[in-house]
């Protein structure tokens, strides 16, 4: 049976929480055979008994420590490590408990960009905030949910929307909204997917001045040169 070093495919992130809220740390994991997941905080193995109230859970990949009620003795250095019979793998990150609260703040906004038909497009945004902001993604009003065509990843305070292949009927106004305890912010671009290239007829009888040809506005074939008629299909 063939085997698969663990890999974290989605690892911890760094939190900030506001002190009495619910912090979670989540990664995701893969590996042949399913990796065994441990815990730790500053280097010391985590379990219900050195941190009481803590709830830890793994399945389908999915590894998730939750603390309720945080307080900023909870503050620390997160590990979760995962080993099987090919190997291991550590993700570690940052929890800061707070009593200071801050609104969403974009510190990178989304961008207007224009994309050819079948490529992959990027929609991606940083933004701050304390608690850490809940951040979504919408298309013309619609929230848009992850799934293999449009994936939604965070890396830190950097949340991105990949569209794997557009098409023109992705095009249109794409918004994030960042929401946390103490406010709300809203960025906005438009997403242009420039179909194939018109296709052009060409009429013998029917020929224009080339002057008029050029400037056709149902067109976008690079050899209107040739002055014909053009007609978009």
């Amino acid at each position: 049976m063939s085997t698969e070093v663990p890999t974290f495919t989605q690892p911890l992130q760094n939190i900030v929480a506001l002190e009495g809220t619910t912090a979670t740390l989540e990664a995701r994991v893969s590996g042949v055979p399913v990796p065994e997941v441990s815990w730790f905080r500053d280097g010391q193995v985590l379990s219900m008994a050195t941190l009481p109230g803590a709830h830890i859970s793994c399945a389908d990949g999915r590894a998730v420590l939750t603390i309720p009620a945080v307080t900023a003795a909870h503050s620390g250095r997160f590990s979760v490590r995962a080993t099987n019979v090919a190997g291991q793998a550590t993700s570690t990150a940052e929890l800061v408990v707070t009593a200071e609260t801050a609104p969403p703040t974009f510190i990178q906004k989304l961008q207007s960009m224009a994309v050819k038909q079948g490529s992959q497009a990027t929609l991606s945004v940083r933004v701050t905030g304390t608690p850490a902001p809940d951040v979504k993604f919408f298309r013309e009003g619609t929230e848009i949910q992850s799934s293999s065509d449009f994936r939604l990843v965070q890396d830190g305070d950097q949340h991105s929307l990949l569209v794997a292949e557009a098409f023109p009927e992705d095009s249109g106004m794409f918004s994030v909204t960042a929401t946390n305890s103490s406010g709300k912010a809203t960025c906005t671009a438009q997403l242009l997917v420039q179909g194939e290239h018109a296709k052009l007829f060409l009429f013998a009888h029917s020929e224009i001045p080339k002057s008029r040809a050029m400037n056709c506005s149902h067109c976008r074939c690079c050899c209107l040169e040739m002055a014909y008629q053009c007609v978009s299909v």
